[in-house]
């Protein structure tokens, strides 16, 4: 049989690694943030008889330009968006791979700062970009100060500002972004993946759009709508860039059925988000035990805590997945990451890891997790969709 060495693969993609988390059948899975309550019955029916309904025209392609569906995300989306403002992919990935092969390529530069979500350096590797991996502040926090530094320092030709960041959870303010524009000559991409898990009244990037044509804002189905399977994630930006997405999307990309799908859900946004309020009071309970158990959790404005204080992860990691609870190394020293899921799930997980006992952690692990992590593009990264 042949090896993946022998064949003539791209020299950029010799030695990486694919994208992927551990799949593992558990009773308690925490690892990948997704959003672990179900779809009510009464919306699951709808969508299913929208897909069916579907079915029946899948002999003809589906509109290419899905124009349904943007209205449907420009309704969700208020800020008076209008649907030449939207795009929309299968899952927020590709449309973030639509954005580099559009403004990126050969020659030109992405700007992350880490650690933060693995599949940046893996989407600029795979669109011929270089991946610049800039640094945070103390507690994985981002200041306009060092996020407008670094961008001036670096001159990237798209930055990207992942808001809650993953895998750490912090939220970014309006005046990191605002000051990231500013400096940046180029795209400036907000990633609000988990962005309807803030608190209550916490202003979008979307606020920021009007003026900035540079600037595009990513959201994804996957988390809040409890959508992950589904794979559907889109975008809201100056009329121009979803002209400029055109250029590179691959024909009749989204498919009727994604449509029919993503257009039920949508139908039914209030009751698909009634679980959000529920996710946060776990997020919170999250962050008051595992204090209390002796770890030091980090700030997060999303479904899922990042906490530090673990004297090995690995074994940590191991010993709750022989208990069936399956949660995340994300591969920063002294730390894992837990999602938010629901009650029995977050209890099962806070019983199971005081169990365990709390090891005495490395003093050096504790303070690593309270600096600033330097700058490398081999700096952990999480890798979830």
């Amino acid at each position: 049989m042949t090896s993946l060495s022998e064949l003539p693969i791209r020299d950029d993609l010799r030695g990486r690694s694919p994208y992927g988390a551990p799949q593992h059948p558990v009773p308690v899975a925490l690892n990948v943030n997704e959003n672990t309550h179900p779809v009510p019955e009464d919306v699951a029916s709808d969508i299913v008889a929208r897909v069916a309904a579907a079915v029946g025209g899948v002999n003809r392609y589906p509109d290419r330009e899905f124009t349904e569906l943007r209205n449907a995300f420009a309704r969700y989306l208020g800020h008076g968006l209008k649907s030449d403002e939207i795009w929309a992919a299968n899952g927020s990935n590709e449309v973030l791979q639509h954005i580099l092969q559009a403004f990126g390529g050969p020659g030109r530069s992405l700007l992350g700062f880490a650690p933060t979500y693995s599949m940046y350096p893996l989407l600029a590797s795979g669109t011929g970009t270089a991946y610049l991996a800039g640094d945070r502040d103390a507690d994985y926090e981002l200041s306009p100060e060092t996020a407008a530094a670094q961008i001036r320092e670096l001159d990237p030709d798209i930055v990207i500002l992942c808001s809650p960041n993953n895998p750490t959870g912090t939220p970014l303010g309006l005046d990191t972004i605002q000051a990231a524009y500013d400096a940046a000559r180029g795209i400036v991409v907000v990633d609000e993946a988990y962005a309807e898990f803030l608190p209550e009244g916490t202003p979008s990037a979307l606020t920021l759009l009007p003026g900035r044509p540079r600037l595009l804002i990513s959201r994804t189905m996957s988390k809040a709508f409890a959508f992950a399977g589904a794979r559907v994630g889109y975008l809201a930006a100056d009329p121009a860039v979803t002209d400029a997405l055109r250029l590179v999307r691959l024909p009749y990309h989204l498919s009727a059925l994604t449509q029919a799908a993503a257009l039920g859900a949508l139908a039914h946004a209030d009751e698909m988000l009634a679980t959000v309020g529920e996710i946060r009071v776990q997020r919170d309970r999250l962050v008051g035990e595992l204090a209390r158990l002796g770890y030091t959790p980090h700030r997060s404005g999303s479904n899922f805590v990042l906490f530090g204080g673990v004297d090995d992860p690995q074994a940590t990691f191991e010993a709750l997945a022989e208990r069936g609870i399956l949660i995340r190394d994300v591969g920063i020293p002294h730390h894992l990451r837990v999602t938010a899921g629901t009650e029995t799930e977050t209890t099962a997980f806070l019983e199971a890891l005081a169990a365990l006992g709390r090891p005495a952690a490395a003093a050096a692990g504790d303070a690593a997790g309270d600096a600033a992590p330097e700058r490398s593009e081999d700096a952990p990264v999480d890798s979830d969709a």
